[in-house]
């Protein structure tokens, strides 16, 4: 066995997160499950899969099979100094560790049968510039583990009950004991009988093949309040994946992304616009009709406005998520340049320019305006 085989059986990369690790041996674990998979040597494949999430889903005991391969993870030797380990957490998980592999643990197991809470959901919501400034209400469909209707979670056939697992006697772990230089040491492992659950099911539910859960289209409706941004998640408790042993469901987080607007930038409760003006606007001044989130306002351009001046729209931006008021709009000019002028507007730029004294170099003429002015001097 090489130091990936762990991560192959689970189907995943080397460098997967805990969170992917996690998805993986529930996706796995459900697969070749003895209570639904039926096929040859799916129950090695389980008890493989178990092995694998034991080590990879403790963060020392990983960082131990990463580095030495199984033995290292399961507290033996690697190629530390004289042969061992060492007791920085690569070939043991630390003096505690070693303490309890001779004594059996030591502290209190986790109860396989206590309630837990169902893992949590992610959903990524889409909602429009407008809708994140003034708030909106959507209703969200997707999938997820519910408790099974049939046998309301106990994953037994109704009429029936799971029973005591007379190997672990209802612990969900059993002790193995590994003979090593050091001495006979002590580990806890899953059960390979209940599988961790401190108890065997006899005859399973046909709906969920005794796992308890079921797969459930669901629908549930998101309030989205005024002023969100992109990346912030909303949270509905309860919302998630049903939890084990009669534990509640879990929370689906709702991660909002909002979408660009054609006219608007936002920054935090500030909202941005750009103003395009010509310059007889400009050097006259003017009064515009500026497009704000809230409606149209009038702007009045004083006279020689130039290019990056900005003006301020008090009121006019986003809400606050904290309740503290509405921001601002700042609306920026952009003094436009006019091409394709015809010959009067020329003109009128030319006794504009004479009038002020000011000195301006016209194009140089090419050989066929020059021919065309002979021309029509004649």
């Amino acid at each position: 066995m090489n130091n990936t085989e762990y991560y192959d059986r689970l189907g995943v990369l080397k460098d997967a997160s805990q969170d992917e690790i996690k998805r993986a041996y529930r996706k796995m674990s459900k697969k070749y499950h003895p209570d639904i998979n039926k096929e040859e040597g799916a129950e090695q494949k389980y008890k493989d899969v178990q092995e694998a999430y034991e080590t990879l889903s403790d963060a020392q005991k990983r960082a131990a099979y990463d580095q030495y391969g199984p033995t290292g993870a399961n507290g033996g030797f690697g190629g530390g100094a004289g042969g061992f380990g060492g007791f920085d957490g690569a070939g043991f998980g630390g003096f505690e560790d070693i303490f309890s592999s001779f004594f059996g643990g030591g502290g209190a197991s986790r109860n396989p049968n206590a309630p837990r809470q169902g893992d949590n959901l992610t959903y990524g919501l889409e909602i429009t510039f407008e809708e994140a400034i003034f708030g909106t209400e959507k209703e969200v469909k997707y999938y997820r583990e519910a408790t099974c209707h049939t046998c309301t979670g106990s994953g037994a056939k109704p009429g029936t009950s799971p029973v005591t697992c007379g190997r672990c006697h209802g612990t969900g772990t059993i002790n193995v004991d590994t003979h090593t230089p050091l001495g006979t040491m002590r580990r806890q492992m899953t059960c390979d009988v209940c599988h961790g659950r401190g108890k065997e099911i006899k005859d399973p539910c046909q709906t969920c093949h005794g796992t308890g859960h079921e797969k459930q289209a669901h629908k549930v409706p998101v309030k989205v309040p005024p002023g969100v941004e992109t990346g912030q998640k909303i949270r509905l408790a309860g919302q998630g994946e049903a939890g084990f042993n009669g534990g509640p469901y879990g929370d689906l987080h709702v991660v909002i992304q909002v979408q660009a607007s054609d006219k608007f930038e936002r920054q935090g409760t500030s909202i941005y616009y750009s103003l395009n003006l010509n310059f007889v606007q400009a050097a006259l001044g003017d009064t515009v009709h500026v497009p704000t989130v809230h409606g149209d306002v009038d702007l009045v351009i004083p006279e020689g406005t130039q290019t990056g001046k900005t003006f301020r729209l008090k009121g006019k931006g986003a809400p606050s998520l904290r309740g503290n008021g509405i921001g601002d709009q700042y609306v920026t000019v952009n003094v436009v340049t006019p091409t394709n002028l015809n010959d009067k507007q020329k003109e009128a730029l030319r006794d504009f320019a004479a009038a002020g004294n000011i000195s301006i170099n016209p194009q140089k003429k090419g050989f066929f305006d020059k021919v065309k002015d002979a021309f029509e001097d004649l």
